[in-house]
């Protein structure tokens, strides 16, 4: 396997309690250039969180009976905004809704596939390649793509891998009626869910951050259709 070129080693936190998937993530990561640090019991994981701040958490759905998904949905909770990767057993359209309704970033399925999981770690912390100062801007709404920073009249806005990811959709398309089909394939790159609604729920998260009292309108509900992002 090729060593991969990391910037300052990314440091990983790996909540995992199966021993053996364990060493072989933390093996493969580590030839890879990163920092491990493993968390194998749930109490370990928000204290190491906090002493570490890892640039990417991952996390087994299976984690002490099932509780992955509720330690996922914790740490968005508490304003986690790196990438929170969830171990999956199967990948039926409950379990993709599921996870990203937890708040997680992306998801990988078991059973375990080294260049599989390298590549999704790699497209979460490699840079973008997105040239310092290249930046979207809508109404006092703005985007820079360089840092993935967000504002709104000058205040930051914290957002995660995922509402980053929407709200870049929405401000590349603006005034656009975008359909929840075309958003689900641009933004989590799979195919209409059906009922699903995570895409309500990003939105809703959204509207919370950029948002807030006394601020404009920016994200519309069509509804029977999709979303706009556009003046009142």
């Amino acid at each position: 396997m090729m060593r991969v070129p990391v910037a300052a080693r990314s440091t990983i936190l790996i909540a995992l309690s199966d021993t053996v998937l364990c060493n072989a993530m933390n093996a493969d990561l580590e030839k890879s250039g990163y920092e491990v640090v493993l968390a194998p019991k749930l109490a370990d994981v928000l204290p190491q969180k906090d002493t570490i701040h890892p640039d990417l958490i991952v996390i087994d759905e299976d984690l002490e009976k099932g509780s992955g998904l509720n330690l996922c949905k914790e740490l968005r909770l508490q304003g986690t905004t790196i990438p929170l990767l969830i171990v999956m057993n199967s990948d039926t359209v409950d379990d993709r809704v599921a996870c990203l309704q937890a708040g997680a970033d992306d998801y990988f399925v078991k059973p375990y596939r080294s260049e599989t999981f390298l590549r999704l770690i790699r497209l979460y912390l490699q840079p973008s390649g997105t040239s310092q100062g290249e930046y979207l801007k809508f109404d006092n709404l703005v985007l820079d793509l360089g840092t993935r920073a967000a504002l709104r009249a000058g205040k930051a806005i914290n957002l995660t891998m995922k509402e980053y990811d929407l709200l870049k959709y929405l401000m590349e398309h603006p005034r656009e009626i975008l359909t929840r089909e075309q958003i689900l394939e641009n933004v989590w790159g799979f195919d209409f869910l059906g009922e699903s609604n995570v895409i309500e729920v990003y939105i809703r998260y959204l509207r919370l951050k950029i948002e807030g009292e006394g601020d404009k309108k920016l994200i519309h509900t069509i509804r029977g259709v999709g979303y706009a992002l556009r003046d009142a």
